[in-house]
């Protein structure tokens, strides 16, 4: 089926002439409707302004439904008889912090900040209306799903689609021009488990390529700003427990910059994430063999190991120190992660000592 797309400063238009039958949670909608126009507008997500706005599309008063946006970023998937619209708004970027490291920062900060990737998806066949809600089900599902595969930091995902939409469009059946009762017509036959494994896999690459197209990667820096760990906390740390040795903002200096040399080496960062995936695991009660968490060594044998990275034989032996002091922030960390920046802490330290 052909339709047309309408794009203009202040939105998108989708239009069949031959109408669709939609399912949508927009801003201006019943529902379940019968349409010729899907409308993406930049206007204020109010029910008046929205339907306002969408007039300049809609002049011959034709059945619409509208959503309000603050961007209209936009790409379309397609496949076979199945396409899709991804209309993205994102407040994040990611900039440069240090050599080899990277930060994603906002200049509405993250109170403020949101990242939203919605959809409008129209499937080429004609639908019933309980299977249209079905489908409309089912592409939310598996956008929740996806995301909650990309394990992505906390502090982004609190600010993910917290104003998305979602519309599922199909074809109306065939009527022969009579007055069409949707509850009652002739539908197409649909292997509903196939649709649903095709709509999934869609949706999982629409997600991934809407992360690329704002150049969205997240690395270790954020991973530790979304356990609330600051650098500065770490240099602080590994401040309290020099003996004999002057505190200066020199030698602070120095210990930053270790640590960011440090959290730029692959296998630091492997042993810092998998202490974070292994915190998450135990603290959320996933593994069922992990509920006595209490003879466990795993966290000393990471913390070891990334002192021992950094350091070698002296970023081992200062381990014990840190591990056992715990100080500032150390002390606060549940036991994984305190094991492993005592480790990073003590590598450091032991690397500024011997120049």
């Amino acid at each position: 089926m052909e339709f047309d797309i309408i794009e203009k400063d202040y939105g998108v238009c989708i239009t069949n002439p031959n109408h669709f039958l939609a399912f949508s949670d927009f801003t201006v909608s019943d529902g379940i409707d019968i349409i010729e126009n899907v409308n993406i507008l930049k206007a204020k997500d109010e029910f008046k302004a929205t339907a306002k706005r969408a007039e300049a599309f809609n002049w011959s008063q034709v059945s619409y439904i509208a959503q309000a946006t603050e961007s209209l970023d936009y790409f379309t998937n397609a496949y076979d008889d199945l396409t899709i619209f991804t209309f993205m708004a994102n407040d994040v970027i990611i900039e440069d912090f240090a050599d080899g490291l990277q930060v994603a920062n906002s200049p509405k900060g993250f109170v403020d900040a949101r990242i939203n990737f919605s959809h409008v998806i129209h499937i080429d066949r004609a639908i019933s209306p309980m299977d249209l809600l079905r489908i409309f089900k089912e592409v939310a599902s598996a956008k929740a799903r996806a995301l909650a595969d990309m394990a992505l930091p906390a502090h982004i995902q609190n600010i993910l689609n917290d104003n998305d939409f979602l519309a599922v469009l199909a074809n109306l059946p065939e009527n022969d021009g009579e007055s069409l009762d949707i509850n009652n017509a002739e539908y197409d036959d649909i292997d509903f488990d196939e649709l649903k494994t095709r709509i999934s896999e869609a949706i999982e690459i629409s997600l991934e390529d809407a992360f690329r197209y704002y150049g969205l990667t997240f690395g270790i820096l954020d991973y530790l700003v979304s356990v609330g760990i600051q650098i500065g906390d770490l240099v602080d740390a590994g401040m309290e427990l020099l003996s004999g040795v002057e505190v200066t903002e020199e030698l602070k200096e120095k210990m930053k910059q270790e640590i960011l040399r440090a959290l730029a080496d692959s296998n630091v960062i492997t042993l810092i994430t998998a202490a974070l995936r292994s915190e998450q695991d135990l603290s959320g009660n996933r593994i069922r063999e992990l509920d006595d968490a209490t003879n466990l060594n795993a966290d000393k044998v990471l913390g070891l190991a990334v002192a021992n990275q950094i350091a070698g034989t002296n970023g081992a032996i200062n381990f014990r120190i840190y591990d056992e002091a715990k100080p500032g922030i150390i002390w606060g960390l549940p036991p994984m992660l305190s094991d492993v920046f005592a480790g990073l802490i003590a590598g450091c330290i032991s690397k500024i000592l011997e120049e």
